[in-house]
């Protein structure tokens, strides 16, 4: 599907949780954030995380050099759920 939209001149980036599977499909661009499969924005409620997650795929437009790049997301999943528990304790 990416591609179809990039034939139409617009473009794209993949967020995904799967490095091996985006370098097989080798789309345009892609943001690797490694956290758990299903948790490609983090955890619940982490509007910040969220958003800088939807920021660095925006900064992967204006930056990805080639086609296939593939940039990780710097954070691990153990930090993203240490946030994500202190969120939920504020707002409690």
């Amino acid at each position: 599907m990416q591609r179809a939209i990039e034939q139409r001149n617009i473009p794209t980036v993949s967020i995904t949780v799967a490095p091996d599977i985006t370098e097989h499909c080798k789309p345009p661009r892609a943001v690797f954030v490694p956290f758990m499969m299903g948790h490609h924005f983090g955890v619940p409620f982490h509007a910040e995380l969220q958003r800088k997650i939807i920021r660095a795929a925006f900064e992967m437009l204006d930056n990805a050099g080639q086609s296939g790049a593939i940039q990780k997301f710097p954070m691990t999943w153990a930090q993203a759920r240490k946030e994500g528990i202190e969120v939920e304790r504020r707002s409690i």
